[in-house]
């Protein structure tokens, strides 16, 4: 089931922000500020009805042009274009009906995607519907009057929104097959580690373009199973759009990411680990997927025997919010290893679906307990009473405490670290929620 990719587009000041963060809610708040994780967070999650979508805030982006709002715009309504299925141009009341918004709107209107024309600042209906009416003039269907800033008509645009979702992003009907997702920045070797697996395995390859318009499904059996590899790499070369758009493949990383059970983040091993390569390893971390680091180009390294040794700690050092992440040094165009990369795939796909018995989960936390006990705050002691695994993709545990505030994230951490040396769940991360009973 895939998400569809909403795309807000306007001028600057029309409330881009503002309307992304009262669609968001309270989800952009409660994110973890994890290492790695992106902070100028662009996306966010949303439910509307039976649907599940992506919102996409297009504004910071800093052009080097003269005409500064033009060009922002044009820019902005490139990436939309690319990256969404439906385009929400925003515009705003009080500054009435300008140049730059005919503009865009011819862009929008060329790119024959569905485009929801909205009327923002709209306080008071009475007062402003009349100006509203002036926005037809732009000939992308009927504006829909919101004011963001007080939540006004929020419900009208999502239904007009929704109304342009395919079916498929409420079909249920569930893919048994592992779905691998091949994310990474831009010319890592993405398009090249899919095309080397296919030509060993000379297989005949369905090319199902994915629901995400730059996403490509790829099939390739292997001993008898089949895989879905997902690659978000297509986009790079249609796109004339200058660097500072880098941070628009993150966009297609979410849609790729939401549909896998494993990812493989795709590090080029001549430059190391980037602060891009962090972000895009902080999605799939953030929504609990097995992850997997493939140094691509590691024949391209000179070498001595402390190489590997140093390379794996720069790489766990910037990624340390995963020490669980599986690390393979390959070469796509030498073939190195790769071989290698579906038996970790196995693995990783296993253990995100590990259960684990509650007896026996309770036993490890007790030995954990009498080992290290719980640490106390002003005289009072945390007490654990109990511990109980409640699902899988990823492994979820809910630990039954008497204080949730006394129950540190250090010593969540402990018990993550006790559970994976008997267990391992290399490869997937642990997620643990904290409840709180009474004693009894």
């Amino acid at each position: 089931m895939s998400r569809p990719v909403v795309a807000i587009v306007g001028r600057p000041n029309v409330g881009k922000s503002t309307l992304f963060n009262a669609l968001a809610g309270d989800k952009i708040s409660i994110v973890q500020d994890t290492p790695g994780v992106t902070r100028d967070r662009i996306y966010a999650d949303v439910s509307w009805l039976n649907y599940n979508f992506t919102i996409v805030d297009t504004g910071g982006i800093e052009p080097e042009s003269n005409d500064v709002i033009l060009r922002q715009m044009r820019e902005q309504a490139e990436i939309a274009i690319e990256t969404a299925d439906v385009i929400v141009f925003l515009t705003d009341v009080r500054q009435g009906l300008v140049d730059a918004d005919g503009k865009v709107a011819d862009m929008l209107r060329r790119s024959k995607k569905p485009v929801v024309l909205v009327v923002n600042k709209v306080d008071s209906f009475e007062k402003f519907m009349p100006d509203v009416y002036e926005f037809y003039n732009l000939g992308i269907g009927d504006p829909v009057p919101i004011s963001a800033a007080s939540q006004l008509g929020i419900g009208d645009m999502l239904d007009e929104v929704a109304a342009h979702f395919d079916e498929s992003a409420l079909d249920e009907t569930e893919d048994e097959r592992p779905r691998i997702a091949i994310i990474g920045k831009p010319n890592v070797g993405k398009s090249s580690i899919i095309n080397k697996l296919l030509g060993e395995e000379r297989v005949i390859v369905s090319d199902v373009a994915g629901t995400t318009r730059d996403a490509i499904d790829t099939a390739i059996v292997r001993n008898g199973t089949e895989y879905v590899f997902i690659d978000t790499a297509g986009l790079r070369k249609k796109n004339k759009i200058k660097e500072e758009i880098e941070r628009y493949s993150i966009i297609r990383t979410v849609s790729a990411v939401e549909r896998c059970d494993v990812a493989v983040l795709v590090i080029d091993a001549t430059e190391g680990v980037t602060e891009q390569d962090a972000k895009i390893a902080g999605i799939a971390h953030e929504r609990g997927k097995g992850m997997i680091i493939a140094v691509n180009k590691w024949d391209a390294v000179e070498k001595d025997d402390k190489t590997i040794y140093k390379f794996t700690n720069e790489i766990r050092e910037k990624l340390a919010y995963m020490p669980y992440a599986e690390l393979l040094f390959i070469s796509a165009e030498t073939g190195q290893r790769l071989p290698k990369l579906f038996e970790i795939i196995d693995s990783v796909i296993e253990n995100h679906s590990l259960r684990i018995a509650t007896g026996v989960v309770n036993e490890i936390m007790t030995e954990a307990v009498a080992l290290n006990p719980p640490p106390t705050d002003k005289g009072k002691r945390l007490r654990l009473f109990y511990i109980t695994q409640v699902s899988v993709k990823p492994p979820t545990f809910v630990i039954f405490v008497n204080d949730k505030e006394l129950m540190h994230f250090s010593y969540t951490r402990y018990i993550e670290n006790k559970i994976r040396e008997a267990f391992g769940f290399r490869g997937t991360p642990l997620k643990f929620i904290i409840r709180e009973r009474k004693e009894k």
